[in-house]
């Protein structure tokens, strides 16, 4: 009774009650203080049960190439924002959600992560990276997870996107030197590249996209919405990114080997010239990766850029396919999208170039000419030469309707390929640079014709090929005709 009393005695503020005191100044505020904490938790877990989730798997049981685990993959966050014009799927709004919420989660940490970076933890952890096989004869282009050695080994696996690693601006700064010229190793319309050295002595290359009216932004969802969550021994692996304030950088592994452009036509040409057997490794390669990217997944990727200069080497001259900067997503029943006509005078497809209408057909005649170059030396536009040598298809096309195919070859090799595996390439070629899109062959087909021990087709190739001669008049100057002469 006396603790009763004591609560129901009026005080001199307001003649209130005791315990109507121990409400408004205790408990009040306690409430005030644990409401919000929890309501914030609340929202918090429900928008990461939101982030869209995009799982790309296309089981195969002859899988080759090398992409994501499956509980990596699951966690992969879509950027299809600016990839489709029909489907309502690929809308910017999730991306952009998803980089309020990077930024947001960044502004919690950055007093923290200015001062330390990301490194202040290392752990012992292998990351997948691309491999793949050799010499399948039946080539399907697919995947299967295994583990090997990473770049990223001994750093702390810290990621906001479910793959790669996530760099502070402070990082990265410390990788290169504070972006010094030095480290300079290229650059394009739309950023430049650093060589950098993580702490665990990794070297990469370090995208720094120029932020011009929100063109870092695009720049940035293209390319991880392109090869973030795959792998393939013949991509350049995409590593991690930097979303920092409106630096928006990317991470890759470092090629130390330079590229094709510049060993067939460039500075590295003086070290000596590339043998018949390099060139065709190096134009497998691509071909592979080119069919895993356009066969092999959901959506399927059109690189829309496939050049010489895109194209790095590894000291083994492993092919690994750069700059995913204009790719676009071709989604499931779309056999192409309308798009601003963007690519390299001398490798757009023809179609693509006069109707702005794109397919993985696009890649296959880009594929085409740099399988041109490789054979020739050449490059596609040649405007020194005479002018009917100023474009390479013409040229070639002119030469193989002549009858001196065997004059293509690119004089500076010492020892010439065989007759076989010349005419195999350029039967190759001649099929991927077709003007009708439809006639040229798919990537998966290129890589089984030139892994083929049959002189020059495969036997289901082979059948095709007479049908079309059948069909055709054999014109001169046409690309039927042309091919028959090979």
């Amino acid at each position: 009774m006396g603790l009763i009393n004591d609560l129901t005695k009026k005080t001199p503020i307001f003649h209130l009650p005791v315990w109507a005191l121990v409400v408004i100044f205790v408990v009040i505020p306690v409430v005030l203080l644990v409401l919000p904490l929890c309501i914030s938790r609340k929202k918090s877990k429900r928008t990461a049960e939101t982030l869209p989730i995009s799982q790309n798997h296309i089981v195969s049981s002859e899988f080759k190439e090398i992409r994501m685990d499956q509980n990596s993959a699951n966690s992969i966050v879509s950027y299809a924002g600016e990839f489709s014009s029909t489907e309502n799927k690929y809308n910017g709004k999730d991306s952009d959600k998803l980089l309020m919420h990077l930024n947001d989660e960044q502004m919690k940490n950055a007093h923290d992560s200015s001062r330390s970076g990301s490194f202040n933890k290392l752990e012992n952890k292998n990351l997948g990276s691309g491999s793949g096989e050799e010499g399948n004869k039946n080539y399907h282009p697919s995947s299967h997870p295994q583990n090997v050695s990473s770049p990223l080994s001994g750093l702390s696996e810290f990621s906001q996107l479910g793959w790669g690693h996530w760099f502070t601006l402070r990082d990265l700064e410390v990788a290169t030197n504070r972006f010094s010229k030095d480290n300079v190793i290229g650059e394009g319309g739309y950023g430049v590249v650093y060589q950098g050295r993580l702490p665990n002595g990794s070297l990469v290359a370090v995208k720094k996209i120029f932020n011009n009216l929100g063109q870092a932004e695009k720049e940035f969802k293209i390319e991880v919405e392109a090869i973030g969550h795959v792998r393939h021994k013949n991509l350049v692996r995409l590593l991690g990114y930097c979303i920092e304030g409106t630096q928006r950088m990317l991470v890759y592994e470092y090629v130390n080997n330079g590229n094709l452009e510049q060993w067939l036509h460039g500075a590295l040409r003086q070290q000596g010239c590339l043998t018949w057997e390099a060139r065709m490794k190096v134009i497998l390669g691509t071909a592979k990766a080119l069919a895993y990217l356009h066969e092999a997944i959901e959506p399927k990727v059109v690189h829309r850029d496939i050049k010489s200069s895109n194209i790095l080497l590894d000291d083994e001259f492993n092919a690994k396919i750069s700059d995913f900067g204009l790719a676009k997503l071709l989604g499931a029943g779309e056999s192409h999208i309308t798009t601003r006509v963007m690519g390299t005078f001398g490798y757009v497809a023809p179609e693509y170039a006069n109707s702005g209408l794109l397919n993985e057909k696009s890649d296959v005649y880009s594929f085409g000419i740099v399988l041109l170059e490789a054979i020739t030396g050449r490059d596609p536009v040649d405007y020194s030469r005479p002018a009917d040598e100023v474009n390479m298809v013409d040229w070639l096309k002119l030469m193989v309707g002549s009858r001196r195919s065997e004059e293509v070859v690119d004089q500076s090799m010492e020892t010439k390929p065989s007759r076989t595996a010349l005419k195999r390439a350029l039967l190759t070629a001649l099929r991927c640079v077709d003007p009708d899109s439809e006639k040229r062959l798919t990537m998966g087909e290129v890589v089984r014709m030139l892994e083929s021990e049959e002189y020059p087709l495969p036997r289901e190739g082979r059948r095709r090929h007479k049908n079309e001669a059948d069909t055709l008049e054999a014109e001169p100057g046409r690309q039927n005709s042309d091919i028959q002469k090979i």
